[in-house]
């Protein structure tokens, strides 16, 4: 993140719902439930993490705080209600609340910012409380700036009392695409994607030691086998932007799908064994009259 608080902006993420849950054993059960470690958790440290089928396939995403000793999921807001479901059918007799939170809280994504200014380190995931809520480096990712949950009356005078200039959301997007960060169900289709294909692994969105979770045995199983065929990788468009689920082709042979796209850079879902054939020839990748030049992400080890 650069350093220059001019050009640091702060978004107000609308598409994102506030799950509150609490209770003494509200840890417990989550735990046999997702991808990452919520003991992990803390008022310092935030974390990213999945819900999955039990076949190992993509069904939320989620960002967990604590805040004042209760859990935080920042989640998609339209399945906010699916989220709530699922999990309260693992619930049981647990001793846990579960709750939409939304109406008192909001998300903001704060981009262009040294983490500095809000004492947060660079190391992405660290978090501290803040104006009654909590604001934290992408877990994910610390290029991807700061994420803050903030009373929802209250956020927008937050964050300009903090010095942050409001932005527009296709600022927060082309970061993020540009980045090659998936958001959600919009690039992982649910029941179907598979963690390691969206590059959760490197996102800090699994922990390997854990013990068992939803999905656990089949998301190992892909690790140690080697089972990655494909990837989601930014790409540069070339031509009109193709819409998400637009076939790619390298030539006659089609090579992956389109996802999110703006301005000229977008998200697509390659077939690994298509990379090496593409650099031979300049434009080999095209979707719907536009040609695509990918990108491998800094972070990715593939």
């Amino acid at each position: 993140m650069g350093s220059n608080m001019a050009e640091a902006r702060y978004v107000i993420l609308e598409a994102r719902g506030v799950l509150n849950i609490d209770g003494p054993d509200a840890r417990t059960f989550l735990q046999g439930l997702i991808s990452n470690d919520i003991n992990k958790v803390s008022p310092a440290r935030a974390v990213y993490a999945t819900f999955l089928t039990p076949q190992g396939r993509f069904v939320h995403d989620f960002f967990i705080v604590e805040i004042e000793g209760a859990l935080f999921f920042d989640c998609e807001k339209a399945r906010l209600d699916d989220l709530k479901r699922r999990l309260g059918m693992f619930k049981l007799r647990s001793k846990a609340e579960i709750a939409d939170a939304s109406a008192g809280f909001t998300v903001a994504a704060v981009i262009g910012a040294d983490a500095r200014a809000l004492g947060l380190g660079a190391e992405a995931g660290q978090a501290r409380p803040w104006e009654g809520g909590a604001v934290f480096v992408d877990p994910r990712l610390a290029a991807a700036g700061l994420r803050a949950l903030l009373p929802r009356d209250r956020a927008a005078k937050i964050l300009e009392q903090a010095g942050f200039e409001p932005g527009e959301f296709a600022d927060y997007e082309r970061l993020r695409i540009s980045l090659g960060l998936p958001d959600g169900s919009r690039d992982m289709p649910v029941e179907k994607a598979i963690l390691l294909e969206n590059g959760l692994d490197e996102l800090n969105g699994i922990d390997w030691n854990k013990g068992c979770y939803l999905g656990q045995e089949l998301t190992a199983r892909t690790k140690h086998r080697g089972l990655v065929r494909k990837r989601v990788l930014p790409v540069a468009i070339d031509g009109p932007i193709p819409a998400p689920g637009t076939a790619v082709m390298v030539g006659d042979k089609e090579a992956g799908e389109m996802l999110s796209a703006i301005d000229g850079v977008g998200l697509a879902m390659l077939r690994l064994e298509f990379l090496g054939e593409a650099k031979e020839a300049e434009g080999a990748f095209t979707a719907a009259g536009a040609r695509l030049t990918p990108k491998k992400p800094d972070w990715a080890a593939f």
